[in-house]
């Protein structure tokens, strides 16, 4: 495992794309850094970790060769890939928020961004950013987020954790090229945040209730309405309220 480790970098996912578009990079490289001062989430959202409490690194996956309407296949296999490490961990409480946050105790305590590009030479791949929060312990400004060290009330090696968490990712890619996909989607929803349970949402401006029946293969969330109709939503097209 080809792991490079910086001390700061605006983003992983952008070093790691910046090289692979400048030079031969190997399949699975791992870049990690103790300070990613620009990191960002889904649909540009900011990503703010303490330096040196927490991980953020990203993961080289090349030629995977996903129909373009099976994208989302990747997303659930890392998502399911961190759950497995962080209850390895014996972190109470573990479960994928649609559509890829991690949470711990009703709070966020990671995220998925994976970007997927083509290179002008026909490569295929695909740049797996994981942000965790580790070690960190103070969150005032931050009422929806937390930690494992907050949730487990202990501090945790962050290598180990990240070891972890890497080599699930691997194990769960190859199933993918496998076209084992199954056990994946059946792990992400036995995880899913608030599966078959009735709760709020919010959707251009509007409140109304819903219970989520899950999540299809385009990643778009399935919500029973009180109509008794299944409505389908696409990242950021409808909001959550917990």
């Amino acid at each position: 495992m080809n792991i490079i480790k910086l001390n700061a970098t605006n983003s992983t996912n952008d070093y790691l794309k910046h090289l692979v578009a400048t030079c031969y990079v190997e399949n699975l490289t791992v870049v990690v850094t103790e300070n990613q001062t620009s990191g960002r989430g889904q649909m540009g959202a900011k990503w703010n970790a303490e330096p040196g409490k927490n991980l953020t690194f990203s993961i080289l996956v090349k030629d995977l060769l996903l129909q373009a309407n099976h994208i989302f296949n990747l997303n659930v296999a890392v998502a399911v890939s961190i759950v497995a490490a962080l209850n390895d961990f014996a972190v109470a409480g573990v479960c994928i928020k649609w559509p890829n946050d991690i949470l711990a105790g009703n709070k966020k305590v990671g995220g998925v961004l994976i970007e997927n590009s083509f290179k002008n030479d026909g490569e295929i791949y695909s740049v797996i950013g994981i942000g965790l929060n580790v070690n960190q312990l103070n969150f005032d400004d931050l009422p929806k987020a937390s930690s494992l060290a907050v949730t487990a009330n202990r501090e945790f090696d962050k290598d180990k954790v990240m070891t972890a968490i890497i080599e699930n990712v691997i194990r769960n890619v190859n199933k993918l090229l496998n076209k084992d996909v199954k056990p994946l989607w059946d792990a992400y929803h036995s995880h899913l945040y608030k599966k078959d349970v009735p709760m709020p949402f919010e959707r251009g401006g509007k409140h109304f209730m819903g219970i989520i029946k899950g999540v299809n293969i385009n990643g778009s969330l399935e919500v029973l309405l009180e109509d008794d109709t299944v409505a389908k939503y696409g990242i950021k097209e409808v909001q959550m309220l917990y």
